[in-house]
């Protein structure tokens, strides 16, 4: 992979990762069409995932220190609010992590079946925002630890190529009820333990497989251009992104997955 292919994957990487498109999909369909292989190479894999975690810590800082904070603040009257937001957290954590440990391998082969799967998950994510778009459920401030765990659910069916995290874990938020802004903040939050796990897990996959394995065919400096697009490209997507879900505008990448989606189909059947 040279520097011009590192810098397209990794800002593609970073907008698709909040954007409600899904970046594993757009990395699968940037590798059919340019024969970019992002995802094979565990260094570059492991670089642009961390860069797009240090883009949501550098984006909501703030409330990452006021849970931190609080998390080590007792009151005699039960949890205060900063400790039950890293409960939900936690809760949301559950439904990935058993997909992570006991699914791994499915999901892993369900990532080399083309194009045509990531097209159905598409159209599956504009379903999901186009119906969130339109249903009006009446409007909670909070977000319990069962909407938590509905949304943690979401999370862990967007592990398949074509469904977009932040678009089904937003969406179905926004089905429970849960205020706009507030659901933003949580959904790119829940993201960042199973981002880093899942980082952690192929930098171990690497240590066992050998430095060479892991480099692959890719140079520090594609490494480092790969890594400043992921993060740049993700910043901006994360501030985008939380003012797109407070305005309700979901319904434009509900029609941006459809055609997408269908394209794909298409493509796989026709030509």
């Amino acid at each position: 992979m040279d520097a011009i292919e590192a810098l397209l994957m990794g800002l593609l990487q970073g907008l698709t990762e909040y954007l409600p498109v899904s970046s594993s999909g757009h990395l699968t369909i940037a590798s059919e069409l340019f024969g970019i292989d992002g995802e094979s190479n565990l260094t570059f894999t492991i670089a642009v995932h961390v860069a797009t975690v240090l883009s949501t810590l550098l984006v909501l800082w703030k409330e990452i220190i006021w849970i931190f904070r609080g998390l080590f603040r007792w009151n005699t009257g039960g949890l205060n609010g900063e400790q039950r937001y890293a409960l939900n957290i936690l809760v949301s954590m559950i439904p990935v992590g058993i997909v992570g440990v006991f699914f791994k391998d499915q999901v892993e082969r369900i990532f080399g079946s083309g194009l045509l799967v990531v097209g159905c998950c598409l159209l599956v994510t504009s379903a999901l925002l186009a119906f969130s778009y339109y249903a009006r459920p009446r409007t909670k401030e909070n977000i319990s630890l069962r909407d938590a765990f509905i949304i943690g659910l979401a999370q862990a069916v967007a592990v398949l190529p074509g469904v977009s995290r932040s678009g089904s874990t937003i969406a179905t938020g926004l089905l429970l009820g849960n205020n706009k802004a507030r659901l933003a903040q949580f959904s790119f939050l829940m993201v960042i333990p199973p981002i880093l796990g899942e980082a952690l897990l192929d930098i171990i996959k690497g240590m066992k497989e050998g430095a060479s394995a892991a480099l692959g065919d890719i140079s520090v400096l594609s490494l480092a251009v790969g890594f400043a697009a992921a993060f740049v490209s993700g910043c901006l997507a994360c501030k985008w992104m939380i003012n797109i879900v407070k305005r309700g505008k979901l319904i434009y990448f509900a029609l941006y997955c459809a055609v997408v989606g269908t394209i794909l189909i298409y493509h796989s059947y026709i030509l």
